[in-house]
């Protein structure tokens, strides 16, 4: 019942919020295509569109060429390109719906898929997408991530790209100590026990403590343990209490401070990457993003980046790769044309020179096999990992309203409790479990 309550709270906050954002909106003005729930039109095919970029400034220039050279193949239509931060993409979209001035087309990543189709805002795009000179082209992991992300039933987002999870580890230590490549979970606790010097202030590994500590413990829970969907057959209750991640967990967070910095407890992913580019610590979880950071620290021979572990089964298992893509907004006055741009953005040119870019794995087949992808070779192995067949990935339950508090606020302290001998694991995945399993059952029930 506590969970209940909590959410009738969130959601009364909500529509107040959204009501304030609304009027907020509206006084701005309409610079758009309209608010969540316009039914929008076909269009011409030509003229001008809107598009909004959800990574403002990181991906500012890419994306400007790009358009460039989708305004050069159609002269009959222009983009009118606005670059948003990361960090306020959500909720300046979030106000739009509201409110009115929503784009044409925008970046709608897994995270965001299914609270903007939830507010009817975005178009399903399967059929649009099988009448395409795309159908085929994309991969199937990833067009699966998005549509598990949004719900299940249809694709609200074309995937553009996967910011793979990488372990990184240090191959002058592994060397100098006589390790094989952790490229097994057995391999990989041997290496953290071996490297580990306390006295020399020497780590086998660095844990993520701090903020989105859960997204990395579930990895590793899932990858040892080999379960490979985040519910049971009846869809109703989660595995994350399963006996195999208890276990799994157990052994992962026993590794705090026997084999960790105990600065590990708070470190986020920018903490916890400068400590692994500037110390003497084996080994590192992160994604791709984070692979030019080590280069120009290391150097390219003294570091490798592969994916994750293999489990006792002999398979790769992980939790969803983050992958991004691009929606096209309901309420579009010229939804041809949008998809004319999701189209040509995600051709093999231009998501190749987006994800080389990027440093992130594209989306299209063909561009997943060009040349500069085996120069960076922690994204040439990512690619083969998505597309070769040796790794499930587990779907994580983007889909549901409270996923987000869930996963970081309401257990990320908890998950600090475990790694300080707090909380048992056991007692920290049942209390997660009950949360999901009630947040699952209220979903399904609201959606039928």
């Amino acid at each position: 019942m506590k969970i209940s309550i909590r959410r009738s709270r969130r959601a009364a906050v909500a529509v107040a919020l959204g009501s304030v954002l609304a009027l907020t909106a509206t006084a701005c003005g309409d610079d758009g295509s309209g608010a969540g729930g316009d039914k929008g039109e076909e269009g011409s095919g030509k003229g001008e569109i809107v598009f909004w970029d959800n990574n403002g400034g990181v991906r500012t220039d890419i994306w400007k060429e790009i358009i460039a050279d989708f305004e050069k193949a159609n002269p009959d239509i222009k983009v009118e390109y606005v670059g948003i931060a990361s960090t306020e993409y959500q909720s300046k979209v979030d106000t739009a719906i509201q409110g009115g001035g929503l784009p044409d087309v925008g970046g709608v990543g897994a995270a965001m898929a299914a609270g903007f189709a939830a507010q009817n805002a975005l178009e399903p795009l399967d059929d649009r997408l099988s009448k395409s000179s795309l159908n085929g082209k994309l991969n199937e992991s990833m067009i699966e991530s998005l549509k598990s992300a949004g719900g299940g039933d249809s694709l609200y987002s074309i995937p553009t790209s996967a910011n793979n999870g990488v372990l990184y580890y240090r191959t002058d230590l592994f060397k100098k100590a006589g390790l094989d490549e952790p490229t097994t979970w057995d391999k990989f606790y041997e290496a953290a026990d071996k490297l580990t010097n306390t006295r020399k202030n020497e780590f086998g590994y660095t844990i993520r403590g701090g903020a989105g500590s859960i997204a990395q413990a579930l990895d590793a829970m899932y990858g040892q343990s080999g379960i490979t969907s985040f519910w049971d057959a009846s869809g109703e209750k989660t595995t994350v209490n399963d006996p195999k991640n208890v276990e799994a967990l157990e052994k992962y967070a026993a590794l705090y401070k026997k084999v960790t910095p105990a600065a590990d407890l708070n470190n986020d992913f920018t903490k916890m990457v400068a400590q692994w580019d500037s110390g003497t610590i084996g080994m590192l979880n992160h994604n791709l993003g984070s692979y030019q950071d080590h280069v120009k620290a290391l150097g390219v021979e003294k570091f490798r980046g592969i994916p994750q572990p293999i489990g006792a089964g002999g398979k790769r298992v992980q939790v969803s790769n983050p992958v991004d893509g691009l929606g096209l907004f309901k309420s579009s006055k010229n939804k041809e044309a949008a998809w004319k741009f999701i189209e040509f953005a995600t051709s093999h040119e231009e998501n190749s020179k987006f994800n080389k870019s990027a440093g992130q794995v594209p989306a299209n087949s063909d561009a997943a096999k060009d040349a500069w992808i085996s120069e960076a070779e922690p994204t040439k192995l990512a690619a083969a990992a998505l597309s070769d067949g040796s790794t499930t990935i587990v779907q994580l339950p983007y889909y549901l309203p409270d996923w987000n508090t869930v996963s970081k606020s309401e257990n990320e302290p908890n998950f600090q409790k475990v790694l300080l001998g707090d909380m048992s694991a056991k007692e920290f995945l049942d209390t997660l479990a009950e949360q999901l399993n009630t947040a699952q059952a209220e979903w399904k029930e609201q959606n039928g």
